[in-house]
């Protein structure tokens, strides 16, 4: 069975609906989720599934403390789900392709430092977009410019706020990033 790692810095619904998916698989598990919130809500929610969480400092991520935790478990994949800090590249260069993001809008648009959440889709509302969506690519040493791996749209109204746009991508990602992970590691048996 292969093992993946999932990173979150926040409330950690996508982490959940991973977990979730991969509990009723015989291909692969969440076996640690990392986060560098003490206070995050994705700490209960890994809990309430069994599964151990790494807490860590902003510190530990870039110099080796994280890497060897990383090492020692040996994923398959390494998911980031609303992971907020930039990946350091001792890791990424450790785990070259095995490393995903998920991005709540439709990349290369709305992509770097500083965009996500909902500082995205109040860009996204205040530019007059007729869509936006989500992009989930592998991650390299810049900010959302790793190669895209999948996206999927959904049309936008004059009505709609930076609320509903978020909405909107909530279901999108709850669709759709548990099925490319799966497909990522059925189609790459080796990765």
């Amino acid at each position: 069975m292969k093992k993946i790692i999932v990173f979150a810095s926040g409330s950690g619904t996508n982490a959940e609906n991973i977990i979730k998916y991969f509990s009723n698989t015989e291909i692969a598990k969440v076996v640690s989720v990392f986060t560098n919130n003490a206070n995050a809500k994705v700490i209960d929610r890994a809990k309430n599934h069994q599964i151990p969480v790494e807490i860590f400092e902003k510190n530990e991520l870039l110099e080796r403390n994280v890497l060897q935790k990383i090492q020692k478990i040996d994923p398959d994949l390494i998911v980031l789900a609303g992971f907020l800090l930039k990946f350091p590249e001792n890791i990424i260069e450790q785990y070259p392709n095995k490393i995903i993001n998920i991005h709540p809008a439709l990349l290369p648009n709305y992509g770097g430092k500083g965009m996500y959440g909902m500082h995205i889709h109040r860009a996204i509302v205040n530019n007059k977009e007729k869509e936006t969506g989500i992009s989930i690519h592998y991650v390299n040493e810049h900010y959302d410019e790793g190669g895209i791996i999948f996206q999927a749209n959904v049309a936008l109204t004059d009505e709609d706020t930076p609320e509903t746009v978020a909405e909107k991508i909530h279901e999108l990602e709850q669709k759709h990033f548990p099925e490319i992970i799966h497909r990522l590691l059925d189609i790459n048996s080796n990765i």
